[in-house]
């Protein structure tokens, strides 16, 4: 029983290690008491990585108790996204038309959130996209948000 109980603090340990996204988490709210750890919808800021003055806001289910707390809960697929320009935009080169900017892992090996930024050309706007994916099916629950760059800046696409 011990050796299992080390096996499975590795395994989250590593799960935590190996996360794509460096997320800050700016609040959260309980949703369901457990005397173990209450299951919360947290509320993280993500800065994109590619373009500087943009932050994606992100509202996501945590699963609590002991399960939450080792990281081997399997987080609900539901989440929200809200990008916005925080900053003077300016791009460190040249963008994919679309790409997964972000990922966080939602459970230890078989659920990922992530973000996808488009470029929608035509409107000089960048789409971003969140859901989820699991190893063998994923969720189609998903939410979108945009920012428009200003007149004048063209985003530059690869």
């Amino acid at each position: 029983m011990m050796k299992r109980s080390c096996t499975i603090l590795a395994l989250a340990a590593c799960a935590a290690a190996t996360g794509g996204a460096h997320a800050e988490e700016i609040g959260s709210v309980s949703t369901n008491f457990r005397m173990t750890g209450s299951d919360k919808v947290v509320i993280e800021a993500y800065d994109d990585p590619q373009v500087d003055g943009i932050t994606c806001y992100v509202s996501r289910a945590r699963t609590g108790g002991i399960k939450g707390q080792l990281g081997m809960a399997e987080d609900p697929p539901e989440a929200s996204i809200a990008c916005r320009q925080v900053g003077t935009i300016a791009f460190k080169g040249p963008l994919k038309q679309q790409d997964n900017v972000f990922s966080e892992r939602m459970s230890v090996l078989f659920k990922t959130l992530h973000v996808v930024r488009a470029v929608d050309r035509k409107r000089n706007t960048l789409v971003y996209l969140t859901y989820s994916d699991r190893i063998v099916s994923g969720s189609p629950q998903n939410s979108v948000t945009a920012v428009p760059v200003p007149a004048g800046t063209a985003i530059p696409v690869k």
